[in-house]
This record gives C-alpha cells, structure tokens and sequence, in this order.
C-alpha cells in the first residue's frame, strides 16, 4: 500500500468511528462522519459530495448538516455560479462542541438541584449524595468552561 491508500483507508475509519462515537453520544451517526469528514478534510465539501461519498440520500444529508449548523458546528457556504451548498468546519467548532456539553451538564447540574431542594432535611443520607452528585456536575461545569477560556484564549 502506498501513502495515498493508506491515508485514504485511515480517513475512511476514522469517519467511521467518529460516527460511531456520535451515536454513542446521542447525535446522528451521520452527522458525526459529516463532521469528522470535514475535520479531516480541512476544506469545504459541497452537499452533493458529501451524499456521494457516505452513500446516502441527499435527505440524510440535509438533516444532519442542519443539526451540525444548529450547534455552530459547521458553516454553509455558497460559491459564485454553483447552485450547490458547500459545507465547512466552523471556525469556533471546537469551543462549539465544549459550550453545548457545558449547557447540557448545567441542566443536569440543574436537576439535581431541584430534587436536593425538594427533599425534606430529614432525609440526610440522601441529600449528601445528591449533593455530591450536584457539585460533580458543577465540577465539570467549571472545567469546561475553563477549557474554553483557554481555547479562546490561544486563538487570539
């Protein structure tokens, strides 16, 4: 095999497990190889490139560029007498991707905060380990937003 088969069969995997790492995260398989595609690519890819390559419907497509354009992952672009809709990464993807994990673990966060507050205070057992799993979720709330100041941070 050659360097330009062999960098072919490890894009090919690797937008196969970042898909399959989407769906574990309760994300479209589609989208995460969407993403991973345009990651490591580094270049824009035009919609119907896009359905040619992962060999499916234009539809499929269409639903999984819009949630990836729904979290600022991706950014649509048109180029100058081409009908077609061409897609990039983001310029902020990753920062993206940490502000919608920090969101969805501050509603967890959230959560188990209100359980905490409706519980009676004689049920201490009980309120000590909500507790603890409260402040594990704000931990993690903290770090990420750490982990953005810091990429933001190195972006400039």
């Amino acid at each position: 095999m050659d360097g330009e088969q062999d960098t072919a069969a490890v894009r090919e995997a690797f937008i196969e497990r970042m898909g399959v790492i989407a769906q574990a995260d309760g994300m479209p398989r589609m989208s995460g190889q969407i993403f991973a595609m345009l990651v490591f690519d580094g270049e824009a890819l035009a919609f119907g490139e896009l359905a040619r390559q992962l060999k499916v419907s234009r539809a499929t497509i269409s639903t999984s560029v819009r949630l990836l354009e729904d979290r600022g992952l991706i950014r649509r672009l048109n180029r100058r007498g081409d009908r077609q809709d061409y897609f990039q990464l983001a310029d902020n993807a990753y920062v993206e991707m940490l502000r919608h994990a920090r969101a969805n673990t501050a509603r967890a966060r959230d959560e188990v905060a209100g359980t905490l507050a409706d519980l009676p205070a004689t049920a201490g057992d009980i309120r000590g380990r909500l507790n603890d799993f409260k402040n594990f979720y704000a931990e993690i709330e903290t770090s990420l937003g750490d982990a953005i100041a810091r990429i933001e941070k190195n972006r400039t």
